[in-house]
């Protein structure tokens, strides 16, 4: 009776195969897992402004200041003064423009968004750069 000898290769086929399948896998998952803070796009062509409107403007540390029809600035304390000042505007059918810092917390601009909604306004534009 011959001894059967014990060979000492290993087939490394399916193990190419099973690392190409998680390299394809990876590849498709890897954008999707990306998190961190969106630059918002500028845009190329935007509309023009009206000839007469109000501004909400948010700094990067969340603080608010109100410009009005003339562009006169005034520093708001928080989202309930910003909505008491926009409501003492309220009767002069003025749109409002909100322009965010780059930085700010995108949760910034949609609280500021729906205080200006909740005052009474219709026309709310967001003010972007223009490349």
């Amino acid at each position: 009776m011959r001894q059967r000898r014990l060979k000492n290769e290993i087939n490394v086929v399916p193990y190419i195969d099973v690392m190409l399948v998680l390299l394809v896998i990876f590849m498709v998952a890897a954008p999707m897992m990306s998190t961190g803070s969106v630059d918002l796009p500028q845009t190329g062509t935007a509309p023009q402004k009206p000839d007469k409107y109000l501004k909400v403007q948010i700094q990067r540390d969340g603080a608010l200041s109100l410009f009005d029809a003339e562009g006169k600035e005034r520093p708001v304390a928080g989202l309930k003064a910003l909505k008491a000042e926009l409501q003492a505007h309220a009767s002069d059918k003025l749109p409002i423009l909100i322009a965010g810092d780059k930085d700010t917390p995108y949760r910034n601009v949609i609280e500021t968004l729906d205080e200006v909604k909740k005052a009474g306004f219709t026309r709310v534009g967001l003010e972007t750069g223009v490349k």
